[in-house]
């Protein structure tokens, strides 16, 4: 059975009919859906700003965020393809919610608690965790993923992609998303609809 976190709600009822996606930039976005707000691979530099990569690799972003990290509606927690400088920069180290309830990839836990963020919740492939929000449930499971080619991605942090299914309380589901995280194309990825019929509640 998946660990289940419990998310204050406010008093009326979610909404299963609308919701709507905020692209931020890069892999930014904003999904309200169901009550939930969901951040996703918080990045607010602005153009020109630099992230350290490791093994002295740098890279520069391009654009600017289409809003910055103080202008964020409350969040209810972050989906982390994986801790890597382009995905959680440095303002969003200063900034963010040390509390916020952030589901990523194993290894990225140790490296968030490293940096006081206390909210980590870590999936293994095929793994999933629940949230329940009033009358709502999300259910994120994380996919496969891989970073890079090769023996290169022996070198690079550990990726995951996730499909969000949310639902009534009653079990039923009213929307499956599919994020693919920074993956190449892989093999593994065949196995999603193989097994997506297979994520449902228990």
């Amino acid at each position: 059975m998946p660990n289940t976190f419990q998310l204050s709600a406010a008093a009326d009822s979610p909404n299963f009919n609308k919701g709507s996606i905020f692209f931020v930039g890069t892999a930014t976005i904003i999904l309200r859906y169901a009550g939930f707000t969901i951040l996703t691979d918080p990045n607010f530099l602005h153009a020109g700003d630099h992230v350290h990569l490791g093994y002295g690799l740098t890279s520069e972003r391009l654009t600017n965020p289409a809003i910055n990290i103080e202008d964020l509606p409350p969040i209810d927690l972050c989906v982390l393809s994986h801790y890597h400088g382009d995905h959680f920069d440095q303002i969003v180290e200063e900034k963010l919610d040390k509390n916020l309830p952030i589901v990523t990839t194993t290894q990225a836990v140790g490296e968030l608690e490293a940096k006081n963020f206390r909210g980590g919740i870590g999936l293994d492939t095929w793994e999933t965790t629940e949230f329940t929000k009033g009358a709502a449930r999300l259910r994120i499971t994380s996919m496969p993923g891989q970073h890079g080619p090769g023996i290169v991605d022996f070198a690079l942090p550990n990726v995951m992609g996730s499909i969000l299914d949310f639902e009534t309380e009653t079990g039923t589901r009213t929307l499956r998303l599919y994020i693919s995280g920074d993956t190449l194309v892989i093999d593994e990825l065949k196995e999603i609809p193989q097994n997506s019929p297979k994520l449902t509640s228990a």
